[in-house]
């Protein structure tokens, strides 16, 4: 009976441990664990197509995170999407001709930003807006034009 008891403990155990496992790794997936109070600026690029971009998506720089999205709107005047960035205090030094470009992590990832820095002696501040962008490249839309240039050169 003793015995037992120690058994059902030990499974017990193992089995809290796989669900902690399993909810920190969703955590780290979802991407829910950039929820953090760094402090940051704000700055917003506009994008003719921002693809499948969602608010907490990593901005980086060379590879490194540099800051989130902290937000998407559109605006009705241009029909661009409007990305409200938030860049890391840390990162205060970025040129203002820096240029941001959506890409995917991997075929079928996450989507991100990345920033390439300019030659601007002068640095990127609060509430500026980033003036060179490249949208999202869209698999569909690439498939598209492949098949119909292919049908185009089988007449």
């Amino acid at each position: 009976m003793f015995h037992n008891r120690n058994l059902e403990i030990v499974v017990g155990l193992f089995v809290a441990l796989g669900f902690a496992a399993l909810f920190i790794l969703a955590m780290k997936v979802s991407n829910l664990s950039a929820f953090s109070d760094q402090e940051g600026y704000s700055v917003s690029a506009r994008f003719d197509n921002i693809g499948g971009l969602k608010v907490q998506a990593p901005v980086t720089m060379a590879g490194v995170r540099v800051g989130r999205v902290e937000g998407i709107g559109f605006d009705q005047e241009t029909f661009e999407a409007v990305v409200t960035l938030k860049i890391y205090n840390e990162f205060k030094q970025l040129p203002r001709d820096t240029s941001a470009s959506i890409f995917t992590s991997g075929l079928l990832g996450e989507q991100y930003i990345a920033l390439e820095a300019g030659g601007d002696v002068k640095n990127l501040a609060a509430g500026d807006e980033f003036k060179i962008t490249q949208s999202a490249l869209v698999l569909e839309e690439l498939i598209g034009q492949f098949l119909f240039k292919a049908a185009e050169g089988g007449e």
